[in-house]
């Protein structure tokens, strides 16, 4: 077999994840040790993350031509990829909230909704809470006046007793 027909499996299914995509960060994950790593890929697993190491030239390939080409700008070195197709926010929350216990593992950079980040916008980007944190606040905020008026109209009525 040729190398070509060796490399075109992998670089299909590098195209199959990335198709869809919300959000991909990479990060340079040298100097993470094995114990390290199971936790990351448990934790991403968990959060439906597609968390993989592919050479640079294989992601390079995969991503010509599309809305994710701006990331082999920073492929060099070793490089693992994060991508989500449900949160656009979350690999880059959760790769930069485990990058505080180890802190060999470097965010490079990443692409949210289409729109690219280097590694200081990533870590800006991993600060925007989940999107059900988000609804969530959304909801107490309308909830909140409607409990405030309910109070005050019963303190009316308890008043007028």
């Amino acid at each position: 077999m040729a190398k070509e027909e060796l490399k075109k499996p992998i670089i299909d299914e590098i195209k199959s994840k990335i198709d869809g995509a919300n959000g991909i960060v990479v990060a340079d994950y040298r100097g993470l040790t094995v114990e390290e790593d199971t936790k990351l890929r448990k934790i991403l697993r968990e959060n439906n993350i597609i968390y993989k190491v592919y050479k640079n030239t294989y992601i390079k390939r995969a991503t010509e031509g599309t809305s994710f080409e701006k990331i082999n700008q920073v492929l060099e070195g070793p490089t693992s990829i994060a991508i989500s197709k449900d949160d656009a926010t979350s690999p880059a929350r959760l790769l930069a909230e485990f990058a505080k216990t180890a802190p060999s593992l470097e965010l490079k950079a990443g692409m949210v909704e289409g729109e690219y980040y280097d590694k200081d916008g990533i870590m800006e980007i991993a600060k925007i809470p989940s999107r059900n944190v988000l609804i969530s606040r959304l909801l107490g905020s309308f909830k909140s006046p409607i409990t405030n008026f309910a109070r005050v109209l019963n303190q009316i009525a308890t008043k007028s007793e």
